[in-house]
């Protein structure tokens, strides 16, 4: 009876034993299984981050202004000073262009240019290069007077509709190159150096 019981007593414990081993693997597995979670729970937590700090500069750019905080209001203030910014340098450089328009005050381009689109080169005589105005003028004459007795009005106008204009610019440019040098300048010579001495002489 004695072996039969130790026999009983021995399969007891090794019965125990397995159990115990199979319990503890059990644990085991679980435990990796659960860090493999969490480990997985960081990564799409740090994925959100990164997505939202991606996602962020691209909403604030798309703000019409910037919103501050005022230490003395509980509420948000709108911001506009970006917009002021660009206000302020718009109209700066209009200064600028105006002052450019302006310089010298001796001739005015609005004049100048609408002189020779209405007359032609007759309006360069008004701020343009004598050497350039006048023949350009005395060609205008001569053929505006010949080509009238051959062609009829209607047939000259594409002709006028494109000419005028041109001259219109060619005026303006005359007056500013008149106030930015303080003499006539040649608008036509391509030597810079030529064109240098003519305004010297002029």
């Amino acid at each position: 009876m004695a072996d039969d019981d130790r026999a009983v007593r021995e399969r007891l414990a090794a019965l125990d034993a397995e159990v115990k081993a199979d319990a503890d693997a059990q644990r085991a597995r679980k435990d990796v299984a659960m860090q493999k979670i969490r480990a997985q729970q960081a990564e799409q937590v740090e994925l959100r981050r990164r997505q939202a700090e991606l996602v962020a500069p691209k909403k604030q750019k798309q703000l019409p202004a910037k919103t501050r905080r005022d230490p003395d209001d509980d509420d948000d203030v709108i911001d506009h000073t970006g917009g002021l910014g660009g206000a302020l340098e718009l109209a700066n450089r209009a200064n600028q262009v105006k002052q450019e328009l302006q310089k010298g005050g001796e001739k005015s381009w609005i004049k100048s240019g609408l002189a020779s689109m209405l007359l032609g080169p007759l309006g360069w005589l008004y701020a343009g290069s004598w050497r350039e105005a006048i023949p350009a003028s005395a060609g205008w004459i001569i053929a505006g007077t010949i080509v009238s007795k051959f062609l009829p009005m209607f047939l000259l106008m594409p002709v006028l509709l494109v000419a005028l204009p041109l001259s219109g610019i060619a005026g303006v440019v005359y007056a500013l190159q008149y106030n930015r040098h303080g003499s006539r300048q040649r608008l036509f010579d391509k030597d810079p150096a030529k064109q240098l001495k003519s305004g010297a002489r002029h």
